[in-house]
């Protein structure tokens, strides 16, 4: 068997950072900043009106109590429900303006942004209700077959993935923002953004 000239190539190849075939690098798409709208929470987290609760019957038969008893959860459904759009329409308009004032200052929002900064917003919202009610009502209830997991649990976690996209998207968190860039130019007697 011959034996060739060349070197073998290594096992592990090194990385190198930065841009070392000084290839162009685009910059993107570039949207001019707007001062976003506010939304009306009220069409995201409509008024739900809880009917009179249901009263019970006087000596009803088992029926009549199985029928009564489909009434109360239903109505419980629905004072939740009221409950949660309340809590929901306060905490979102209170994210909002914690959020954007910042946001279109250090990243230059759009109007392409907002659907994306609204369901942000409903979407810390609707966490912060899955932790208020985990805490009201505690992680292990009562199932079918005895104690289970609070199926609020899943629908937290759910919701908890899905803020952490949100905040990379919109550059909330240290590690993000650095791979947001400020918009340019801005007012020429501004010293600085907190100024």
């Amino acid at each position: 068997m011959a034996v060739s000239g060349r070197k073998p190539k290594p096992a592990l190849e090194v990385v190198r950072e930065g841009n070392p075939g000084h290839r162009p690098v685009r910059e993107g798409v570039k949207v001019p900043p707007v001062e976003l709208v506010e939304p009306d929470w009220a069409e995201l987290f409509p008024v739900v009106k809880v009917p009179a609760k249901p009263r019970a019957p006087r000596g009803a038969d088992d029926e009549e109590l199985r029928e009564y008893r489909r009434e109360v959860d239903a109505w419980q459904r629905v004072k939740l429900a009221s409950e949660a759009a309340d809590f929901s329409r306060a905490v979102a308009a209170r994210e909002w303006a914690r959020v954007v004032p910042v946001l279109q200052v250090a990243a230059g929002l759009s109007a392409v942004d907002r659907s994306t900064t609204v369901d942000y917003c409903v979407c810390v919202a609707r966490l912060e209700w899955c932790e208020r009610r985990l805490s009201a009502e505690g992680l292990i209830t009562m199932g079918q077959r005895g104690p289970c997991r609070n199926p609020l649990t899943t629908v937290a976690t759910q919701y908890r993935t899905q803020l952490k996209a949100y905040i990379g998207e919109l550059g909330l968190s240290p590690s993000s923002r650095g791979r947001i860039a400020p918009p340019e130019g801005g007012d020429p007697d501004d010293d600085g953004v907190f100024d």
